[in-house]
């Protein structure tokens, strides 16, 4: 019983759904799924409800035997509807109407009225959605009733159809259909109906096999007029002890006899057997008594020892003359094994086994494969379709990248399928964004193609944009998402509307034969492929289609498993992208050039940045989060963020790292995650950070590291030296103080930092990469820029496994000149010896514009270093991208910014200070602290 999403009796439901289909809308609720691909289909092609033209041809018929094998099931057919106003109608492979049997009068001249009856084409691009051409358009049953049917003049019907195939080949030989009135339909029909056709596919092998018996007879009779006698066994033999066929022997013999079968201009093959063996193969015509025509193929096999094992029959056995059932030749062990389309000959039980060792020291062959050239052409047609598949699988899909993987599809298909093939696709697949509905209307994006010969240039190219016109069989193809086949492309006149001009230089250069099919995966649509056949003169049939179904869906997997992949990719790398640096900040200490490269597998963790810091100084961060996708990239986002706010508290490198240190370790407990999160990525499996401080002021620079490779410092004569740096343990384990070390580094020296992806791969260990990152540094008065270049070149591979973070510095000095600087005693009276020192040295630096803003900075935090802090105090100024004005005394008390109440007497200063300056915070230094303010040159 087949379920419907509509009652039989709502006719109306159904006149309102093919009205509103007809207009363009949505009507996959109201409608089957099948019918709904049908009206599809009907439209794609130019079909209108309210006039069909069918064409009419006289004279034609079905092959006898499949006559033979349908007249009984037939006529029981018939007899089963004698009472139930039913017309069983016949058609050919192509829809036509051979035949129509039984019914009543008055049903058989509403037929004729309609054109169904014999002669006239019933194939549904012609007569639209009914039992016939739907059946042959889905290659299975179908039961429509009513308006289901596309066109208006069939609507008062029901029917049901189903094709028939040939069990061997698979070709559809003829199309049944019971039809009745509306009324009168019932879902059983497509019950019988599908159980007639295969009762007569079931004839259809009878009748195979009867032909097979008949040959081996005929063959038996042939082998004992020449011999005139049989031949009797030699049992000695049959029982030596030497080595017998193995089963991959008998598979490559059975392969080659299948193949010679099928092969009507060859005789002989030779067969190289394990052993040093040869087999040689000779191929007999065999004619039956009643006009079978088959073929024998008979083994003779030479060198090494004698053989055991093969189980061929010398003669046949008492009464030969009646054909009896061929069996197929046991494999060692007894298991019996049977070629597809042909038999391979053996004894009955009660007769002895001979083997062709018996008689290898004679001139005789033995009986291997007997069957019909047809028959073992389709044997050998499966076998190559299935190992054509196999090689599909390993070729096919060796990427992650969409285009790679329709160019593979396109290799693969040509020569051996087709002699010209296309990929299209919509830019949205290519970018790996999730395509829209497809119609046939939509504009794609030719992403590969392929040719026997070189590139006809009066076809599209790649990357040029394809849109199909409707009429079209990619246009068809995409509407209704099933393949489409046009054996004969002259004749395809949707397909020639195309492009008239263009396409007939097509068919000019030989193209002739088309079959398009829709990619589709997962309940998606992603493009089309066309396959063209010029080169090789048959035309595609059915089992064709068959394969490139089966092919185009399993690259449709692959390719959208690289969509997939492009956009999972392509996420990741917008959010680490956003998550780095976008520009180089304003610092004067150092000249920057920095690179980032994803590695081929994905986006990783690796990230750098170059942070300002007070006292124009820099900080220099290059740090690796372990792992590839979205975790490690937002893992380094966090991380990043983290350090950029340690470093506005001006720690010291190393406390800065154990902080990050331990940030990194609550992130990997869990800590701020939800108690039931079962994110299995949640956590970071390891990281990595150097971070290194240079003062353009008294040229050190202060590094520590925590697992990260060594940085490179080169010096301006182009020595180049690693940082003898302790390592220290991954970011995450905690329990172990950071080590730092300080170096004074000569004006333009450079800083290299790196992470493990450009100098560690799995072809190359990481003492190498760094002895080659040496020597590409080993140059003098280079740029970082340039030297970014270099480096890269040289030691970033191909297809680089790791992301790689670069970031090369080169070192400024603040001169002399641009620094102020007064030791001050501990004495309020000093403050004004303080603003006359700040006053002139601005206006030496042309500077007068802030002299009454840094004059009245200057003595408040004087001031409060005299009041309330210890040691010495020390003022200095430092001319640089801005003013910076820094008061350090020997305290370790940090002062607070506070609202001071209309009351007090006090509280004002650092708010006057935070009013008047840009910026304004503290350092500690070994020695006590440095109070520091920032304001713009003017």
């Amino acid at each position: 019983m087949i379920s419907l999403s509509v009652a039989w009796d709502d006719i109306g439901g159904l006149v309102d759904a093919h009205e509103r289909f007809l207009a363009g809308a949505r009507v996959e609720a109201d409608v089957r799924g099948p019918v709904l691909e049908s009206w599809k289909r009907c439209r794609s092609v130019g079909l209108q409800p309210h006039q069909l033209l069918l064409p009419y041809e006289a004279g034609l018929s079905l092959d006898e035997r499949f006559l033979r094998a349908a007249e009984p099931v037939l006529a029981d057919l018939l007899d089963s509807l004698a009472e139930m106003g039913t017309v069983l109608a016949v058609c050919d492979g192509r829809g036509r109407v051979i035949q129509r049997l039984g019914g009543e009068k008055g049903l058989r001249e509403r037929l004729d009225a309609v054109h169904f009856a014999p002669g006239f084409d019933a194939s549904e691009g012609v007569a639209g959605t009914n039992g016939v051409g739907t059946a042959l358009a889905q290659r299975g049953p179908v039961y429509v009733v009513g308006r289901e049917h596309f066109a208006d003049c069939l609507q008062p019907f029901a029917c049901a159809g189903s094709p028939v195939r040939n069990p061997l080949s698979g070709r559809v030989e003829a199309v049944l259909d019971l039809t009745c009135l509306r009324d009168d339909g019932d879902p059983a029909m497509l019950r019988l109906v599908r159980a007639a056709a295969q009762e007569i596919e079931s004839r259809l092998l009878e009748q195979a096999t009867e032909r097979e018996r008949a040959l081996l007879a005929a063959y038996w009779r042939t082998g004992l007029a020449s011999d005139g006698a049989p031949r009797p066994p030699d049992h000695a033999a049959a029982g030596h002890d030497g080595d017998g066929l193995g089963p991959i022997d008998l598979a490559v013999l059975r392969e080659k006899a299948e193949e010679l079968i099928a092969s009507p201009n060859r005789t002989l093959d030779e067969v190289l057997l394990s052993g040093g063996r040869v087999a040689t193969l000779l191929r007999r015509q065999v004619l039956g008594a009643a006009g079978e025509a088959g073929a024998a193929v008979e083994a003779r096999i030479l060198g090494g020892p004698r053989l055991t094992g093969l189980g061929l029959p010398v003669t046949p056995p008492a009464g030969a003359d009646a054909a009896g059932p061929a069996k197929a030749a046991p494999r060692p062990g007894g298991t019996p094994t049977r070629p597809a389309g042909a038999r391979a000959a053996t004894p009955r039980a009660s007769r002895p086994v001979e083997t062709v060792g018996d008689i290898l020291d004679g001139a005789e062959s033995r009986l291997l494969l007997l069957g019909e050239p047809g028959v073992g052409r389709l044997a050998v047609l499966a076998r190559r379709r299935l190992e054509f598949l196999h090689e599909a699988g390993t070729r096919i899909g060796t990427t992650l990248d969409v285009t790679r993987t329709a160019e593979e599809l396109a290799e693969v298909m040509v020569p051996r399928f087709a002699d010209f093939v296309a990929v299209d696709v919509p830019d949205a697949v290519l970018r790996g964004e999730e395509p829209e509905e497809l119609g046939g209307l939509d504009a794609l994006r030719r992403a590969a193609i392929r040719a026997v010969r070189r590139q006809p240039h009066n076809l599209y190219d790649v990357g040029d944009t394809v849109e199909y016109v409707p009429s079209t069989p990619q246009a068809r193809c995409l509407e209704t998402k099933q393949s489409v086949m046009e054996p004969v492309l002259a004749e395809a006149g949707g397909w020639f509307a195309q492009d008239p001009k263009r396409l007939e230089r097509v068919l000019a250069a030989g193209v002739h034969s088309l079959i398009t099919v829709p990619l589709r995966a997962r309940g998606t649509t992603l493009g089309v492929v066309s396959l063209y056949r010029s080169v090789r003169p048959a035309s595609f049939e059915d089992d064709d289609l068959s394969l490139a179904q089966e092919l185009v869906g399993r690259a449709a997997i692959c390719i959208d498993n690289a969509r997939r992949y492009t956009r999972e990719h392509n996420t990741a790398l917008a959010l680490q992208r956003s998550l780095l640096p976008k520009g180089r900040p304003e610092q004067s200490a150092v000249e920057v050039a920095c690179r980032y490269l994803p590695a081929q597998a994905g986006v990783g963790g690796d990230w750098f940045d170059v942070i300002p810091l007070s006292g124009a100084r820099v900080a220099l961060v290059v740090g690796d989060v372990v792992g590839h996708g979205l975790h490690a990239a937002a893992t380094m986002g966090r991380l990043r963020t983290a350090v950029q706010n340690f470093c506005s508290l001006d720690l010291s490198p190393d406390d800065l790292l154990t902080h990050l240190d331990d940030l990194v370790g609550r992130l990997d407990r869990g800590e701020g995650w939800a108690v039931d999160s079962t994110q299995a990525d949640s956590g970071i499996v390891g990281a990595t950070c150097l971070y290194a401080v240079y003062d353009p002021v008294s040229r050190r620079c202060t590094l520590t590291c925590a697992g990260h490779p060594l940085p490179a410092v080169v010096a301006p004569d182009g020595t180049v030296e690693f940082v003898d740096l302790p390592s220290g343990q991954l970011l995450g384990l905690g329990g172990m103080p950071f080590e730092t070390v300080e170096l004074e580094l000569a004006e333009g020296s450079q800083l290299v930092l790196y992470t493990d992806g450009l100098v560690e791969d799995r072809h190359r260990d990481i003492d190498s990469g760094l002895d080659r990152l040496r020597t590409v540094l080993a140059t003098a008065g280079r740029a970082p820029e340039d030297t970014c270049e270099a480096v890269l070149d040289a030691l970033l591979p191909v297809r680089p496994g790791d992301d790689v973070a670069l970031l090369v510095a080169r070192t400024h000095v603040l001169g002399p000149d641009r620094i102020a600087e007064w030791e001050l005693p501990s004495d309020p009276a000093v403050v004004s010896r303080a603003r006359s020192a700040v006053t002139a040295q601005l206006a030496a630096w042309g500077l007068d514009d802030l002299a009454f803003t840094t004059e009245l900075v200057a003595s408040e935090l004087v001031t409060n270093a005299i009041r309330h802090a210890t040691g010495p105090v020390q003022l200095r100024l430092l001319r640089d991208r801005a003013l910076i004005c820094e008061v350090s005394d020997g305290s370790s008390t940090s002062p607070r910014l506070r609202r001071a109440r209309s009351e007090d007497e006090g509280g004002r200063g650092l708010f006057l200070v935070a009013r008047l300056t840009e910026r304004w915070g503290t350092r500690y230094t070994p020695y006590g602290k440095v109070i520091w303010t920032e304001q713009p040159l003017p």
